[in-house]
């Protein structure tokens, strides 16, 4: 437990020394959106199939009916290759909408994985997952809940019927598609049911595709993210769970830490239902540059057999604060697991 620990504090400081980014969606507990974090997630878990769905509202005290609005939706499932390795494939849909304008994102995504045993044996193994994405996204802008200087008459009215004349609403772009490809390593070690530890690096938007509203061409970066973990028992029933998530995408950076308790309750030999609760912290980039402080993120988690739901609340404490009273974002999440006939005893880290 110790080594793991050490070994969770390294890649930390390794991260944290870098440079991280974050244009795309993110969920807070993005332990529970496993196929958003890295492809190389597709199919490492303990059962054969899982099903996840997220939901994100942010900033809807401010914002009220333009609030951003993220959802996911993800399956995917592991298939025995010889005695110890497994092929992982999954598939995700994702939205994302927000402003008047309802700038929208909306991709399908495609993940593949394949898990090799690198040591260990039946219940206590090290494993290196690889695993790559490929998608089609669309991006939408509507511009009939947008209004322009044009509009306004100069005697502080404003009037929607002239037409503002702008270049931006005769571009042909407002809704198009584009291909998006990632890739993704993982490793992990378990070193029984209720200690394991796992580090996980993932590259999005390896082809940098155009997402220019306009006709010219603006790449999108690429995105590095950095992820680390992991379980370890701190007496019978209780466990704690650290964790970080790094984000590199252009100049901008986010850094995502905390840890989670984990009460079993019920049977102590199978532990099958568990509560646990977090606490979560996230820095992210300053238009003027540098770190600032953006969120305290509380969350807890429910696991019942088969089933796990989680809730969190980002509590903003960047100047954004001041917009509205309880301006944040909450989470809710759900995952169901179907198990099947497995038998070959390998246990991966319980995210």
């Amino acid at each position: 437990m110790k080594k793991g620990l050490r070994f969770l504090l390294f890649v930390l400081t390794m991260a944290v020394t870098g440079s991280i980014s974050a244009q795309d969606i993110h969920f807070s507990q993005f332990y529970m959106s496993p196929l958003n974090l890295n492809p190389a997630l597709t199919g490492v878990l303990n059962c054969k199939t899982r099903m996840v769905m997220n939901y994100r509202n942010q900033w809807s005290p401010a914002l009220t009916s333009n609030a951003y609005n993220t959802y996911s939706a993800s399956y995917d499932q592991k298939v025995a290759v010889g005695r110890t390795d497994y092929f992982g494939i999954g598939g995700t849909l994702w939205g994302d909408v927000a402003g008047e304008s309802r700038f929208g994102t909306t991709q399908g995504r495609l993940s593949l994985s394949y898990s090799k045993r690198m040591g260990g044996y039946r219940q206590s193994a090290k494993y290196l997952v690889v695993g790559a994405d490929a998608a089609v996204t669309q991006r939408r802008i509507t511009s009939g809940g947008l209004r322009w200087p044009t509009q306004h008459d100069g005697n502080g009215g404003f009037d929607e019927t002239i037409n503002p004349n702008e270049p931006f609403l005769n571009s042909n772009n407002l809704d198009f598609l584009y291909a998006d490809l990632g890739a993704g390593v993982l490793f992990f070690n378990v070193l029984n049911k209720r200690n394991n530890y796992y580090v996980g690096l993932a590259m999005a938007h390896l082809n940098q595709a155009n997402v220019s509203f306009y006709n010219q061409v603006v790449s999108l970066y690429s995105k590095l993210t950095v992820h680390a973990g992991g379980q370890f028992e701190l007496k019978p029933k209780i466990s704690i769970l650290p964790g970080f998530v790094a984000l590199f995408q252009g100049e901008q950076r986010e850094l995502n830490f905390g840890t989670s308790l984990r009460f079993a309750l019920g049977n102590t030999r199978t532990q099958a239902q568990s509560w646990q609760v977090g606490m979560w912290y996230r820095v992210g980039t300053k238009d003027t540059g540098g770190l600032h402080s953006d969120a305290l993120i509380l969350s807890t988690r429910f696991n019942t057999g088969q089933f796990g739901i989680g809730f969190s609340y980002d509590s903003t404490v960047s100047q954004f604060r001041e917009a509205a009273t309880f301006n944040g974002a909450f989470e809710f999440s759900l995952s169901y697991e179907i198990c099947g006939p497995e038998r070959r005893n390998v246990y991966c880290p319980r995210f």
